[in-house]
Protein backbone atom coordinates (compact mmCIF):
# COMPACT_ATOMS: atom_id res chain seq x y z
CA UNK A 1 0.00 0.00 0.00
CA UNK A 2 1.29 3.31 -0.97
CA UNK A 3 0.54 6.94 -0.01
CA UNK A 4 0.59 10.41 -1.25
CA UNK A 5 1.80 12.61 0.52
CA UNK A 6 -1.38 14.43 1.51
CA UNK A 7 -2.08 10.69 2.71
CA UNK A 8 1.02 10.72 5.04
CA UNK A 9 -0.06 14.55 6.03
CA UNK A 10 -2.96 14.34 7.07
CA UNK A 11 -1.75 10.37 8.90
CA UNK A 12 0.79 12.37 10.52
CA UNK A 13 -1.65 14.95 11.64
CA UNK A 14 -3.99 12.54 13.05
CA UNK A 15 -1.59 10.86 14.86
CA UNK A 16 -0.26 13.85 16.43
CA UNK A 17 -3.67 14.83 17.41
CA UNK A 18 -4.37 11.48 18.75
CA UNK A 19 -1.06 11.55 21.30
CA UNK A 20 -1.80 14.50 22.39
CA UNK A 21 -5.25 13.56 23.06
CA UNK A 22 -4.93 9.96 24.96
CA UNK A 23 -3.95 10.63 28.19
CA UNK A 24 -7.21 12.85 28.50
CA UNK A 25 -9.65 10.57 27.32
CA UNK A 26 -8.15 7.70 29.22
CA UNK A 27 -8.54 9.40 32.75
CA UNK A 28 -11.87 10.92 31.16
CA UNK A 29 -12.82 6.66 30.46
CA UNK A 30 -11.47 5.67 34.05
CA UNK A 31 -13.17 8.82 36.15
CA UNK A 32 -16.46 7.80 34.88
CA UNK A 33 -16.05 3.86 35.90
CA UNK A 34 -18.13 2.36 38.16
CA UNK A 35 -15.26 0.19 39.40
CA UNK A 36 -11.55 -0.48 37.85
CA UNK A 37 -10.69 -1.88 34.50
CA UNK A 38 -7.99 -3.96 32.52
CA UNK A 39 -6.27 -2.10 29.59
CA UNK A 40 -9.04 -4.78 26.77
CA UNK A 41 -12.09 -3.38 28.40
CA UNK A 42 -10.71 0.28 28.54
CA UNK A 43 -9.78 -0.41 24.56
CA UNK A 44 -13.41 -1.91 24.01
CA UNK A 45 -14.90 0.76 25.65
CA UNK A 46 -12.98 3.22 23.06
CA UNK A 47 -13.60 1.28 20.34
CA UNK A 48 -16.00 3.21 17.92
CA UNK A 49 -15.22 1.11 14.79
CA UNK A 50 -13.85 4.46 13.38
CA UNK A 51 -10.03 4.68 11.81
CA UNK A 52 -9.93 7.74 13.69
CA UNK A 53 -9.68 6.33 17.21
CA UNK A 54 -7.43 8.45 19.22
CA UNK A 55 -5.67 5.39 21.39
CA UNK A 56 -5.32 2.25 19.90
CA UNK A 57 -4.95 -0.69 21.90
CA UNK A 58 -1.13 -1.05 21.16
CA UNK A 59 -0.53 2.31 22.20
CA UNK A 60 -2.84 2.10 25.33
CA UNK A 61 -0.47 0.62 27.68
CA UNK A 62 2.30 2.83 27.57
CA UNK A 63 0.13 5.64 27.76
CA UNK A 64 -1.57 3.55 30.84
CA UNK A 65 1.92 2.94 32.84
CA UNK A 66 3.27 6.85 31.91
CA UNK A 67 -0.32 7.78 33.79
CA UNK A 68 0.44 5.45 36.84
CA UNK A 69 4.24 6.78 37.21
CA UNK A 70 2.60 10.14 37.31
CA UNK A 71 0.35 9.75 40.22
CA UNK A 72 -2.71 10.05 37.93
CA UNK A 73 -3.67 6.24 38.07
CA UNK A 74 -2.92 3.29 40.25
CA UNK A 75 -3.52 -0.23 39.29
CA UNK A 76 -3.22 -3.88 41.06
CA UNK A 77 -3.03 -7.38 39.13
CA UNK A 78 -5.37 -9.77 39.92
CA UNK A 79 -5.68 -13.46 38.51
CA UNK A 80 -7.83 -14.16 35.55
CA UNK A 81 -9.82 -17.38 35.13
CA UNK A 82 -9.80 -17.32 31.28
CA UNK A 83 -6.32 -16.53 30.84
CA UNK A 84 -2.76 -14.66 32.14
CA UNK A 85 -3.49 -12.10 35.48
CA UNK A 86 -5.04 -8.68 34.29
CA UNK A 87 -3.92 -5.26 35.47
CA UNK A 88 -7.26 -2.95 36.37
CA UNK A 89 -6.66 0.79 36.55
CA UNK A 90 -8.23 2.84 38.37
CA UNK A 91 -7.92 6.77 38.74
CA UNK A 92 -6.68 8.58 41.86
CA UNK A 93 -7.99 11.65 43.59
CA UNK A 94 -4.53 13.30 41.95
CA UNK A 95 -5.58 11.95 38.67
CA UNK A 96 -9.29 13.49 39.18
CA UNK A 97 -7.80 17.18 39.75
CA UNK A 98 -5.33 16.47 36.86
CA UNK A 99 -8.62 15.53 34.37
CA UNK A 100 -10.56 18.57 35.83
CA UNK A 101 -7.28 20.92 34.82
CA UNK A 102 -6.79 19.46 31.36
CA UNK A 103 -10.18 19.33 30.79
CA UNK A 104 -10.41 23.10 31.49
CA UNK A 105 -6.99 23.41 28.87
CA UNK A 106 -8.56 20.86 26.17
CA UNK A 107 -12.02 23.62 26.08
CA UNK A 108 -9.53 26.81 25.91
CA UNK A 109 -7.93 25.13 23.24
CA UNK A 110 -10.87 23.79 21.46
CA UNK A 111 -12.79 27.31 21.52
CA UNK A 112 -9.15 29.10 20.42
CA UNK A 113 -9.00 25.85 17.65
CA UNK A 114 -12.38 26.71 16.23
CA UNK A 115 -12.46 30.24 16.70
CA UNK A 116 -9.55 30.51 14.58
CA UNK A 117 -10.67 27.83 11.69
CA UNK A 118 -13.61 30.37 11.63
CA UNK A 119 -11.64 33.00 11.04
CA UNK A 120 -12.56 35.03 13.79
CA UNK A 121 -9.52 37.35 15.10
CA UNK A 122 -7.89 37.10 18.66
CA UNK A 123 -6.58 40.24 19.80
Amino acid sequence: MTFTDNELTDKKFQKELNSGTAALVLLAVLERAQEPMYGYQIAKHLDTGSEEVPVKQGALYPVLRALEVGGLLESQVEPSVTGPPRRYYQITSTGRDTLRQWIEIWNRTKTFVESSLKGNRHE
